[in-house]
């Protein structure tokens, strides 16, 4: 399990791997329209690259004929989300709801005062 996230978090730590993420997120690109795209490095480099995502499961290959199609793969990050985010998220949530609470009593008696100055 713990070699899961450490390849996920090796993948995700290089910029031109978020960036191949990104260009693929909205549907699967070929690894020569990624290598026309990433103008600034050469295929063997964009290949390494893919290599690193597709080890730690975020890009899944398929090949039709010669052409060599890169799908993004979300659910190692949805693990992250549930994993660290989501209960994170949820207790940031319930303590907001506390503060409001809090606020709310603290302003009950101010507003009783004002109401009966007024």
């Amino acid at each position: 399990m713990e070699d899961k996230f450490d390849a996920l978090f090796k993948a995700l730590g290089h910029r031109v791997r978020r960036q191949i993420l990104d260009l693929i997120k909205d549907g699967p690109k070929t690894t020569g329209a990624l290598c026309e795209t990433l103008t600034d490095i050469d295929r063997c480099t964009v290949m390494q690259h893919l290599s690193v995502l597709e080890k730690a499961g975020l890009v899944v290959v398929e090949r039709r004929g010669r052409e060599r199609w890169n799908n993004l793969d979300a659910l190692p990050i949805h693990d992250v989300q549930k994993r660290w985010i989501g209960p994170y998220a949820a207790h940031a949530v319930g303590m907001l709801e506390e503060l409001e609470a809090l606020a709310k009593i603290d302003a009950s008696p101010q507003e009783t005062a004002e109401k009966s100055n007024a």
